[in-house]
C-alpha cells in the first residue's frame, strides 16, 4: 500500500531546519516497514521579520510542509500508521495509488 504523508517542517530565522520530520521513519528497523520513499514537494514557510531581537521561543517562527510518498510492506500498514500518529509532526496522511 502507498501513502502520501504531509509533515510539518519548522525552520528558524536563518531558514535552517529545526527538526527532521521524516527522520523517525528512516531509522533502524524501518526497512521492514518501508519499501520505498519518494519526496513529492516542499512548501516553504512564511518567515516573519521583526525590528526587535527575537527571543528563543520566537526563533522558530516558520512552519512549512514536506510531502512524501511511502510504499509500505504488505501487512505492515498499522505499524506505519501508528508511527505516523506517534511522531508529533504529521499534518495528514492518505492512502494513494
Amino acid at each position: 500500500m502507498k501513502y502520501q504523508v504531509v509533515f510539518r517542517e519548522r525552520k528558524n530565522k536563518q531558514s535552517d531546519a529545526a527538526e527532521n520530520p521524516i527522520g523517525f521513519l528512516q531509522g533502524d528497523g524501518s526497512e521492514d516497514v518501508l519499501r520505498k520513499s519518494t519526496f513529492v514537494r516542499r512548501t516553504d514557510p512564511e518567515l516573519k521579520t521583526s525590528p526587535e531581537p527575537l527571543d528563543a521561543d520566537d526563533e522558530l517562527i516558520g512552519l512549512g510542509t514536506e510531502t512524501w510518498e511511502y510504499e509500505v510492506a504488505e501487512g505492515r500498514d498499522q505499524e506505519f500508521k501508528d508511527a505516523l500518529l506517534n511522531s508529533g509532526s504529521i499534518i495528514e496522511f492518505t492512502p494513494s495509488e
